[in-house]
């Protein structure tokens, strides 16, 4: 798993509070930050937060576009499921 921080102030633009707010988090991912929204234009997103499931290959195999819980919606279990069918997958 990987976190891409895209900011869209200049506070959250500050990488010591970043670092600082993933310490507090006890993160234990790897996060970077897309200052410049790079990563963002290039996958094109439209909202935060956006998930995608990426497969041992390196293809985009499922996403989610905002809280996975939001309303009930039940994005966490779905892609709990996902990852146990990715992770079951042959190299």
């Amino acid at each position: 798993m990987v976190g891409v921080h895209t900011p869209e102030t200049t506070t959250e633009r500050d990488l010591s509070a970043l670092r600082r707010h993933v310490m507090s988090e006890e993160l234990k991912f790897p996060i970077v930050s897309d200052n410049n929204q790079n990563t963002w234009n290039t996958w094109g997103n439209s909202m935060w937060p956006s998930v995608y499931l990426i497969d041992k290959k390196g293809r985009l195999r499922y996403w989610w576009y905002g809280e996975l819980d939001w309303k009930g919606a039940g994005g966490q279990k779905m892609m709990a499921e996902k990852i146990k069918e990715l992770l079951a997958e042959e190299g």
